[in-house]
């Protein structure tokens, strides 16, 4: 049989395991899921004869060494940083590896020896990155079969939640890694291009700085920019684009409210607290207020922030319980950024019956035959229920295909790399249809952001 070793048995590996699992009769597979908790290996077995759950320490070098030596193909579901460590093992011991990180500057130091060694290292195969290559690359490449020029790509994703499930004010809920989300944006300024003109948005003003999207039967969304943008010119081809943008999808009113966090200082994550431990709710909140004599914390928080108590931004507070009490942090030596998550925890954890949704939305501006035209494509997905996401499917359901596409030679071309070429997406977007990931594209006229210039 051929062994496929999945490093990694956590929220993102569920509809990877049970794809790979549905097709290990056919497809003669048999799956080593590693985990440092081999409980958590085994619940993602369930029994199936054609897998065994084993506990792996990653940083255990002869465990991680045997377990790799023992495989046809690795599939990293580690966070990204320790993705190295397994690929340095299979390069001395030839094997090809699959993860859904984005490459680091150490992976790609990795592409001279892989391609040396004939070893295919697929990386950015999940959700963003992956589907969102995959989707984007099959629309640029028709676009420039036909001779077409490329003038305008934005690109938007987002982890939502379903529509049945969204019962806060924020209209949001927890459906991937928390701390991601609180620390969304930091590290530099935005980075794009509109209209041929170079654009930089600092932290500070990223989330009033927002794009509005509609989206067929799901209503209006809004986006923030991502952190860089420009990278992606050279990695889609689009080195002499007009406009490149890149973006995280909310639904609208999100970034308006998040920014009061932005602004009070909550999101920082550069130090601790002092005696974060018996901090309640309540004292964070007025560590980041001035000193007032006889004001309240809630009329301090109201009059920094500049809203009053009849407004919705007040009511997505209240709604928080930011300002109990007895409510305690118990988080030791933690950063604002840190307690701010375990507080947003307390209200936007997926309950049992919740349901998570992914939005991916694609404009492509482009002049063929003098004539400039627009393509917009979209793309909603629903996660099943608690352990089969939206998110566990967008991310592990490509990753799996790309890794049976590997062992059955149809993915060929080695070194590290990403799902943009043909022989990668083509099949892999076409099989993702079968599991309700399509994307719907619609053909409109060009504006580019000026509305008023006459394009005829």
């Amino acid at each position: 049989m051929r062994i496929i070793l999945i490093i990694g048995a956590g929220r993102s590996a569920s509809s990877l395991i049970q794809y790979l699992l549905n097709k290990s009769e056919k497809e003669d597979l048999h799956l080593i899921i590693g985990d440092l908790s081999l409980d958590l290996a085994e619940k993602k077995t369930n029994n199936h004869p054609n897998a065994t759950p084993i506990a792996l320490d990653i940083f255990d070098e002869n465990q991680r060494k045997e377990a790799i030596q023992k495989a046809n193909i690795v599939i990293s579901m580690l966070p990204a940083h320790l993705h190295i460590e397994v690929a340095r093992d299979c390069v001395v011991y030839k094997k090809h590896l699959v993860t859904a990180s984005y490459v680091s500057d150490a992976m790609q130091e990795l592409d001279a020896l892989a391609k040396e060694n004939n070893l295919i290292f697929m990386n950015e195969i999940g959700l963003d990155p992956g589907i969102d290559h995959m989707s984007a690359m099959k629309v640029i490449d028709e676009i420039k079969d036909k001779g077409g020029n490329m003038l305008l790509f934005e690109s938007f994703c987002g982890g939502l939640v379903a529509p049945e499930s969204d019962d806060n004010l924020w209209n949001y809920k927890f459906t991937w890694a928390p701390r991601n989300v609180v620390l969304a944006g930091q590290g530099g300024a935005a980075k794009f291009i509109q209209e041929g003109a170079y654009k930089y948005i600092p932290y500070c003003n990223l989330f009033r700085r927002t794009e509005f999207l509609e989206v067929e039967d799901y209503g209006r969304f809004e986006a923030y920019s991502n952190r860089d943008s420009l990278k992606y010119r050279s990695v889609y081809g689009l080195d002499d684009v007009l406009t490149l943008y890149r973006g995280t999808i909310r639904k609208v009113g999100f970034s308006k409210a998040w920014n009061m966090f932005v602004q009070l200082g909550m999101t920082d994550d550069s130090y601790s607290m002092e005696d974060s431990e018996n901090m309640s709710y309540r004292e964070f909140v007025n560590s980041f207020l001035p000193y007032h004599p006889t004001d309240s914390v809630e009329i301090k928080m109201r009059l920094i922030l500049k809203i009053d108590q009849d407004d919705i931004m007040w009511d997505k507070l209240l709604e928080l319980d930011l300002f109990n009490p007895n409510k305690k942090v118990r988080l030791k030596n933690a950063t604002p950024a840190q307690i701010l998550e375990k507080i947003l925890s307390d209200s936007w954890t997926l309950q049992p019956k919740d349901k998570d949704m992914i939005v991916m939305y694609h404009k492509f501006g482009y002049e063929l035959n003098g004539k400039k035209e627009q393509i917009d494509s979209k793309m909603v997905c629903i996660g099943e229920d608690q352990t089969y996401t939206a998110m566990a499917k967008t991310v592990g359901l490509p990753v799996a295909m790309a890794t049976l596409l590997i062992l059955n030679g149809k993915i060929t071309t080695p070194g590290v790399q990403l799902p943009i070429r043909k022989e990668v997406y083509l099949p892999i977007l076409k099989e993702l249809e079968e599991y309700s990931v399509v994307f719907k594209e619609q053909s409109m006229p060009y504006l580019g952001y000026n509305p008023d210039k006459d394009f005829n």
